[in-house]
């Protein structure tokens, strides 16, 4: 079992930064592929970042590639999501994710999800 935090979101104007966390707790989290979703209102909840299980790999949508980077360290069970130059379409409610089975990048198959926290981009 594996439970998941994040932190981080708040509001921003458009241009700026901000890097979400999400901590785990659960032995598993340092063999786990994590991945990070976003879900806007009145939209469906969509891919943004995945990462492998030593960091070695990750994988982006192509809505924020060279914005956002996705990070691990596997020392603090803790993934990160560094996001600049947001811009207000990147306003969301945003989610950890953790896989049960995979250690791979994977865009699906995630089976544990954190509570969300809200990024709000003004313009």
């Amino acid at each position: 079992q594996v439970q998941l935090v994040e932190s981080g979101g708040g509001l921003v104007q458009a241009g700026g930064s901000l890097r979400l966390s999400c901590a785990a707790s659960g032995r598993t989290f340092s063999s786990s592929a994590m991945g990070w979703f976003r879900q806007a209102p009145g939209k469906e909840r969509e891919f943004v970042a995945g990462i492998n299980w030593s960091g070695g790999s990750t994988h982006y949508a192509d809505s924020v590639k060279g914005r956002f980077t996705i990070s691990r360290d596997n020392a603090k069970n803790t993934v990160y999501l560094q996001m600049n130059s947001l811009k207000p379409e990147d306003t969301a409610d945003y989610y950890c994710a953790a896989s049960r089975y995979y250690a791979r990048v994977v865009l699906t198959g995630y089976d544990y999800w954190g509570q969300g926290t809200q990024v709000t981009v003004s313009s």
